[in-house]
């Protein structure tokens, strides 16, 4: 199966940065090129580029975009555009935990650099460092798609809410990746797609992908999720995670909640697939994680066409947080995390494997 490939840095230190434009899918296909952090922070919060890996990933080559203009300047100068900079991308979403974990290193790679060499070097480091988290996002996809592909059985519906496959990272997915993997080996998989409302990524980009590789899908309202379990169409639900704390308490797209409560009284396993750099083992429980609240015209106004009357009050929360509890199991790059405890978080992630 071709991978879809969402972002790509072209040229050298004076390069570019090159992303899938999301907003357009599926009925249209285009590279958008940013040369400033303008226009990375702008993708980012306008979800050009969604999907907690590739954001952590674009803000890392945003970082390289906002010092390119001092890279033949004094060293002050230059720390101080990079504060600015991992500042301005900091604050274009709030709740994707890979974003931070992302300016960090690249604030450490800066850091052990300084004193020691020019800014054109440390400039070259931090490229470094963005290329180094892109491609490890790359085989993490894959680990987590081999991790969990045992999960699923042949001739299985498995439902998915939001998209967590090559559009959201690097490459091969992570809710996804454990879908291409059962199908690479030999399993017969249908996965039933919930459109997710308002931004309608589910309809608009898992469906988009899974055509792509010839994987069939069928989608529905999220309103018919429940419905569709009960029929006995899905034996198994899987999504990502845009965060995870430490108890395994999981923030993800908004409806991932219900899913979770109908998956359950259903008695049907409902996983969580997600890199390591998902989880915020500094945040005790999910009740920390801060939830980005968006554009009310979403909701009344979506893709241009209203929906609602002028003045009506709008509740827009982007994510929601699934208690772990309902959770059968978390899949990162590690392993299985069955149960989902804070122990055995903790066992697995901080293990030497």
């Amino acid at each position: 199966m071709t991978a879809i490939e969402t972002i790509r840095w072209v040229g050298d230190l004076e390069g570019r940065l090159e992303l899938i434009d999301q907003t357009l899918l599926p009925t249209e296909f285009r590279m958008i090129e940013c040369r400033d952090v303008g226009t990375v922070h702008e993708a980012i919060k306008t979800l050009r580029v969604r999907g907690a890996p590739a954001i952590g990933i674009a803000a890392a080559y945003g970082v390289c975009l906002g010092v390119q203009p001092l890279v033949n300047g004094d060293e002050g100068r230059f720390f101080a555009r990079l504060e600015e900079v991992v500042g301005h991308l900091a604050g274009s979403r709030p709740t994707a935990v890979n974003l931070f974990w992302a300016l960090e290193r690249m604030k450490r790679a800066a850091a052990a650099c300084r004193g020691r060499k020019s800014p054109r070097e440390i400039a070259g480091a931090l490229l470094a460092e963005a290329i180094a988290i892109h491609e490890e996002d790359r085989r993490i996809c894959r680990a987590i798609g081999r991790q969990g592909a045992e999960l699923l059985s042949d001739g299985q519906g498995v439902l998915t809410h939001c998209n967590a496959g090559g559009l959201a990272t690097a490459d091969y997915g992570t809710a996804l990746a454990v879908v291409f993997a059962a199908v690479e080996r030999g399993k017969r998989i249908h996965v039933y797609a919930d459109e997710t409302r308002p931004l309608l990524q589910g309809a608009r980009l898992t469906t988009w992908e899974l055509q792509q590789r010839g994987i069939p899908v069928t989608l529905i309202c999220d309103s018919m999720a429940a419905q569709v379990m009960r029929e006995g169409r899905v034996q198994a639900t899987i999504t990502g995670a845009d965060r995870i704390a430490a108890n395994g308490d999981t923030a993800n797209k908004i409806g991932t909640y219900g899913v979770a409560l109908a998956a359950a009284a259903h008695k049907i396993p409902f996983y969580i697939a997600a890199p390591q750099s998902s989880f915020d083992l500094a945040l005790p429980t999910g009740e920390g994680i801060p939830i980005e609240q968006r554009d009310p015209r979403e909701i009344t106004h979506g893709f241009g066409c209203q929906t609602a009357p002028n003045g009506i009050d709008v509740y827009n929360p982007a994510f929601d947080v699934t208690p772990a509890g309902l959770i059968t199991a978390l899949i990162c790059e590690k392993g299985v995390i069955r149960p989902v405890s804070k122990e055995r978080i903790a066992e697995v992630l901080l293990s030497d494997r």
